[in-house]
């Protein structure tokens, strides 16, 4: 076997991993795919790590997740068989795209997100980035120091990530509009996978993308990565109404298995015309969440086709200490909360609902079990029950009780900033 490569994490590292269950993050570009081939690097910046887990992919395409040990600094690394020989990826039309990346005094990582999103592999694309209700002009001197023409900055001083959306959709000078967030690192061909998912049928109005965790370095980390399903699938697929899909019962309202907001696409006229981001929903409200959930919906439930495309990769950071998990399980929680009420307040959701338990009252019940709260109080994974609070799935239990007053409490904000703004 040939000498070792290098290969890099997938984030920059912020610290050096004291606990003595964390995988070193990376991701691994295959030629080939065959039986038993297995292949040499040395992770780098892997101080503190014993184990790693690598993504690979084969000619643009994601093939899976490998995990193995660090061995005196290399690692040999099993390539995950091919069920089939993955052919490069169809040459589709590459329309232009604005990128809109929104955040709040978070200057540090928002560089490092601007520096990956500037090394896209894309010719024609813009970034907005929508600088929200900001105490100081630290975001602006990132955007500055970057000094790339293709990136702009907008100023939004309502708080609230759906109306710092909504300011981003109408500053793009494009269509196709790619949102991600100021925690990530996006893989140098995303744009084109986002472009792939638009191509693969008519009336596609969403595409969300593979959102795997990029660091995993602590147990709160860990606990959000086995708690989330970002990155659960590696096979792409098309979500309607007149096709919904046997294996998830509660279609439509499963939202969660169609991505995230850390990476989405749509169709700028045709979210405008369904009304935009929910600005009563989102970080920045009292809901602090669910906003997301809430656009894909309302993506299916108008009769348009949203588009998962695994190829679309973006890494997530996860919160890396304990209070910052129990304080986002709040949020999770709060945010679904408030979507679930606002669903039930709509009498055509409530019917729609309906319908679906009634046709499908067994397979509703078991899925049923299992969705919703971030865990069962009872279900902190293996391994971890020592090293996050025992509480952190009862928090998000008890915290979507709260939704209806989330919810209230954003339409009541909502309402005084459309008076004191002037918009309509």
């Amino acid at each position: 076997m040939s000498s070792p490569i290098s290969l890099e994490p997938a984030m920059p590292p912020q610290a050096v991993s004291t606990w003595p269950r964390g995988r070193w993050i990376g991701m691994l570009d295959v030629d080939d795919c065959a039986v038993g081939d297995a292949v040499e690097f040395t992770p780098l910046h892997a101080d503190g790590y014993e184990q790693v887990r690598v993504l690979v992919r084969h000619r643009g395409t994601p093939v899976g997740f490998v995990e193995a040990p660090i061995t005196e600094g290399v690692v040999r690394l099993p390539i995950p068989q091919c069920q089939t020989v993955h052919e490069p990826a169809p040459e589709v039309e590459l329309p232009a795209i604005s990128v809109v990346l929104c955040t709040r005094d978070r200057p540090e990582q928002v560089a490092d997100a601007l520096r990956s999103i500037s090394m896209l592999d894309y010719s024609d694309y813009e970034v907005v980035v929508v600088d929200n209700a900001a105490r100081t002009d630290a975001t602006a001197e990132v955007v500055r120091r970057l000094g790339d023409p293709r990136v702009r900055l907008v100023s939004e001083p309502v708080p609230g990530l759906s109306t710092a959306r909504n300011t981003g959709l109408r500053a793009a000078r494009h269509q196709v509009v790619a949102f991600t967030d100021d925690d990530v690192v996006v893989d140098p061909l995303w744009l084109r996978a986002i472009a792939r998912g638009f191509s693969r049928a008519p009336f596609v109005t969403c595409v969300s993308g593979l959102v795997p965790s990029g660091e995993l370095r602590t147990a709160a980390q860990a606990y959000f990565d086995q708690r989330v399903s970002w990155a659960g699938s590696l096979d792409p697929r098309l979500y309607s109404m007149a096709e919904p899909p046997a294996d998830q019962p509660l279609f439509p309202f499963q939202v969660g298995r169609f991505g995230t907001g850390a990476n989405f696409a749509v169709r700028r006229d045709r979210i405008l015309e369904l009304g935009g981001f929910d600005e009563a929903l989102g970080a920045g409200t009292a809901s602090q969440g669910g906003e997301d959930l809430d656009i894909f919906f309302r993506v299916l439930t108008a009769g348009d086709i949203l588009a998962t495309e695994p190829a679309a990769i973006v890494w997530h950071r996860h919160r890396s200490d304990n209070d910052a998990l129990l304080k986002q399980a709040r949020g999770y929680g709060l945010g679904l909360g408030a979507w679930l009420t606002k669903v039930g307040m709509n009498p055509a959701h409530r019917r729609l609902a309906a319908r679906i338990i009634r046709r499908r009252f067994g397979s509703s019940l078991r899925a049923g079990a299992d969705y919703g709260a971030m865990a069962s109080p009872n279900r902190i994974p293996r391994g971890l029950g020592n090293d996050v609070p025992p509480s952190v799935g009862r928090t998000e239990v008890l915290a979507v009780l709260a939704g209806p007053k989330a919810l209230w409490q954003g339409r009541r904000q909502q309402a005084r900033n459309v008076a004191l703004s002037g918009r309509r």
